[in-house]
């Protein structure tokens, strides 16, 4: 085990025979290569930065085993997958490629905005940027990133209230097993590490599921997969799209696992020396019992001043996992591990954007039958009362006083819906998301996290006491 994280788990001194703490560039990955002369080199298991490296080992004689580098590249190489996509009929969001301002702009303005720029071969979603104007691109491209032939920047189309899900797969060359499909609870644009998902998926279309197990099954197949893959998917207006294919283990393998109760690792490490899937009696997609989600953690407590809106950028340093007969109940147990206790009852502020305006009535609305007193700014409670959903208007920071952070101060919140306004009000909301943090009152920046927090409400008030089981009970 080649490790440069001290923190993780797999530098635990019982997981591998030998340890070794080094940098993951090539040559000390070569310098190991040369002491220890492997049978075969594994890089699926460490994200992006082996992924990278996988090209320079194998020119390097590294015998790397399981997908081979030239299937690794061709899915990270953004010019060949696109090809490779197109040939295979599937959709994905319209994209270009450009090295410089000039060659954004055109591409941009052909895809038309808003589109999403990001640098090519980058860990964490890191200097991704949802871009809705010239003057905006103009910018990133100016402070953000180098760009170069070698290393240039992509540039999508971004998909407006799309619904993300991740597809995670085991192949062999020949089969491919689907191990889980897991529906986002933030709508598409939020990096998936810092989405709360849901397995077995809730809202997703029987017809969709079906068109992204075969699009899976196909790229399998065209990648020669030989272990562990994920495919990350976006649907809108009834289209599913393919937003992007890794050819290796993807950060929700563990959370799969312990919910399927199969070690996915396990198994892709055995078909990486040779096994077939067939071996392992495994179904054509494996099972859920009851209802899993995973709940990204922030630090942002412990950073004073940070603005905890959430974007294509990865901000989450751990996960947990919540597990319950209905997704109310399983979304509570993942907000309770992640340290965010929801009220039973009280006041919910809710204040959002125009384009959440006519979304945010279904949300407050639960909420108010829930039993809670909703409060809203100006623009959301006129939309809020002409629907007939009874609120009481607050001042914005800069309307006046009492303001909506004087009653945060005076602990007279205890729910907040708050999703990012533009530039105009940007004040006015960080102000409220700080102060949030500061007096520890549960916040949600998105219309979908707010939803599910409504659902777990609801759930923790019928039950008047959470059963809790160990993941070994439940499997056995």
């Amino acid at each position: 085990m080649v490790n440069c994280n001290p923190e993780t788990v797999s530098t635990d001194y019982d997981t591998s025979d030998r340890l070794y703490f080094e940098p993951l560039t090539f040559e000390d990955v070569m310098n190991i290569v040369e002491l220890e002369k492997p049978v075969g080199v594994i890089v699926q298991f460490g994200g992006q930065t082996p992924l990278n490296l996988a090209m320079r080992l194998h020119e390097a004689g590294v015998p790397i085993i399981g997908t081979s580098p030239e299937s690794i590249d061709l899915a990270e190489d953004r010019k060949r997958f696109g090809k490779l996509i197109a040939d295979l009929h599937i959709p994905q969001p319209i994209n270009g490629t450009a090295v410089n301002v000039d060659e954004a702009k055109r591409v941009a303005a052909s895809i038309g905005y808003p589109v999403l720029v990001r640098p090519s071969y980058v860990l964490g979603g890191r200097a991704m940027m949802i871009v809705y104007d010239e003057t905006s691109l103009d910018q990133y491209m100016k402070t953000a990133v180098d760009a170069s032939p070698e290393k240039p920047i992509l540039i999508d189309r971004f998909l407006e209230d799309a619904f993300e899900v991740d597809v995670d797969a085991l192949a062999d060359g020949e089969r491919c097993v689907i191990a889980g499909i897991q529906e986002h609870i933030e709508e598409a644009g939020i990096h998936s590490g810092d989405s709360s998902c849901v397995l077995p998926p809730y809202m997703v279309k029987q017809e969709h599921l079906d068109t992204m197990r075969k699009y899976t099954r196909i790229l399998a197949k065209a990648l020669n997969v030989k272990g562990l893959m994920n495919i990350q998917f976006a649907i809108k207006d009834d289209i599913v799209y393919v937003l992007e294919v890794n050819p290796r283990a993807s950060r929700t393998v563990p959370f799969v696992s312990k919910a399927t109760g199969v070690p996915c690792a396990k198994i892709a490490s055995r078909v990486m020396t040779g096994q077939k899937l067939a071996d392992f009696n495994l179904p054509e997609e494996l099972d859920v019992v009851n209802f899993f989600v995973k709940e990204p953690v922030f630090p942002f407590v412990k950073f004073p001043g940070v603005d905890p809106v959430l974007g294509p950028e990865m901000r989450s340093t751990g996960e947990v996992m919540g597990m319950g007969e209905s997704f109310g109940e399983a979304f509570a147990k993942a907000c309770m591990g992640a340290g965010a206790m929801l009220p039973l009852e009280g006041t919910a502020f809710v204040s959002v954007n125009d384009s959440d305006k006519k979304n945010a009535v279904r949300v407050a609305r639960r909420l108010s039958d829930l039993g809670f007193r909703i409060i809203a700014t100006r623009g959301t409670a006129a939309v809020l009362l002409d629907a007939g959903v009874e609120c009481e208007r607050v001042y914005k920071v800069n309307e006046g006083r009492p303001n909506i952070v004087d009653f945060i101060k005076s602990d007279e919140i205890d729910l907040i819906v708050n999703t990012p306004l533009g530039k105009s009000s940007f004040y006015d909301e960080r102000a409220i998301r700080r102060a949030a943090m500061q007096y520890s009152v549960v916040t949600f920046t998105t219309l979908t996290g707010a939803s599910a927090a409504a659902s777990a409400i609801e759930a923790l008030q019928e039950q008047e006491k959470l059963s809790v089981i160990s993941l070994q009970e439940h499997h056995a």
